[in-house]
């Protein structure tokens, strides 16, 4: 089941290949993409992976390891929410993230049943991803079904509701993302009035430049004409840094650098959910990385979530939800990249 109701061409491209992604890390990257951290071998709760045992606090808040479940999609669809719940559970993992609330989940579920479910075996249902618009009038999305989407993510007692599709609505002008970043400004108040944070899940495009003005920087239009009280954003850092390799120039071949961490340290309020990927550099392929399961790849994220959670009053303020778009095996992934994130160590 997609993500998407109505996906750019690079959504398309990304959830109906199999092969592997890839992002190539700029020279802004240096800082932060290093050799590949190795995988941890203790479970959650273990003896610490070699060489992190005493070295600073964990990295990783107690608590705020989530997991999009879009990932376990294979393992949804043939077995059912309960068996895959199980497995979270086992593997470590504090949240959940929906990417629809059946999946092709094998049997029928309520919102209620699944609400449960989630609870009865310690995960906590932190957010979910919906469509922005369709030219279907009875699509399930934003733009189209508000009301029954809040509805809904108020029914599984949702903190955060959100869509990955990008603001490209109504083109890639400045004026079209203001346009769209308006509507999020609408979908942001609604859902703040139920006790709620809607948000915007990030690929590499959001990243490139407006056509009209090759100056600009989409994703500062949205940051800038979204109300930060009302719009946040979900930082998938893999993207981000695909982001970076592929909108480092603009399109006359002046440098324009930036480094994805420096959003989140300049607006950390604003990010109250990541998506935690990996991949291996690549610069051979289209996107410069293959994408691997989290403690593979050459991000490092022990010092990656270390600088945001090290901000003043930021420790518990974000959540980290692991993914891959098309793992080799799931629930190999979910529980490997678990042991990497629970083995990382602050440096003293």
């Amino acid at each position: 089941m997609s993500r998407f109701s109505q996906p750019d061409p690079e959504l398309t491209h990304r959830l109906s290949r199999r092969g592997m992604l890839g992002v190539a890390a700029g020279a802004t990257a240096a800082a932060l993409l290093g050799a590949a951290t190795a995988p941890a071998t203790a479970a959650p709760g273990t003896a610490s992976a070699p060489g992190t045992a005493g070295r600073g606090r964990p990295v990783l808040p107690p608590g705020r390891l989530g997991i999009q479940l879009y990932s376990l999609r294979d393992k949804v669809s043939t077995l059912g929410f309960a068996p895959v719940f199980a497995e979270l559970e086992k593997y470590g993992y504090d949240e959940v993230e929906f990417a629809g609330y059946t999946q092709g989940s094998a049997g029928p579920i309520t919102l209620a049943q699944l609400k449960r479910l989630a609870r009865n075996h310690g995960l906590n249902p932190i957010g979910s991803h919906v469509g922005y618009y369709s030219n279907d009038p009875n699509a399930y999305t934003f733009a189209q079904n508000l009301t029954k989407v809040l509805d809904d993510a108020e029914a599984l007692g949702l903190k955060h509701i959100g869509t990955a599709s990008g603001p490209f609505r109504y083109g890639s002008t400045v004026d079209a993302w203001k346009r769209a970043a308006e509507e999020f400004n609408t979908y942001g108040a609604a859902a703040k009035a139920r006790g709620m944070k809607f948000y915007q899940h990030n690929h590499s495009e959001e990243f490139s430049f407006a056509t009209d003005n090759p100056k600009v920087r989409l994703y500062d239009v949205l940051l800038a004409e979204t109300d930060p009280n009302l719009v946040y954003l979900e930082m998938d850092i893999f993207w981000a840094y695909s982001g970076q390799f592929r909108f480092s120039k603009r399109p006359d071949g002046t440098a324009a650098p930036f480094e994805p961490l420096d959003y989140v340290l300049k607006q950390p309020h604003r990010y109250p959910l990541f998506h935690v990927k990996d991949g291996v550099s690549d610069p051979a392929n289209t996107y410069g990385y293959r994408m691997v399961d989290v403690g593979d790849g050459d991000i490092d994220y022990q010092r990656f979530i270390s600088a945001v959670t090290r901000l003043r009053g930021q420790r518990f303020a974000h959540h980290w939800q692991a993914e891959h778009d098309n793992p080799t095996e799931s629930f190999t992934f979910a529980r490997r990249s678990s042991e990497h994130l629970h083995s990382l160590r602050e440096k003293c």
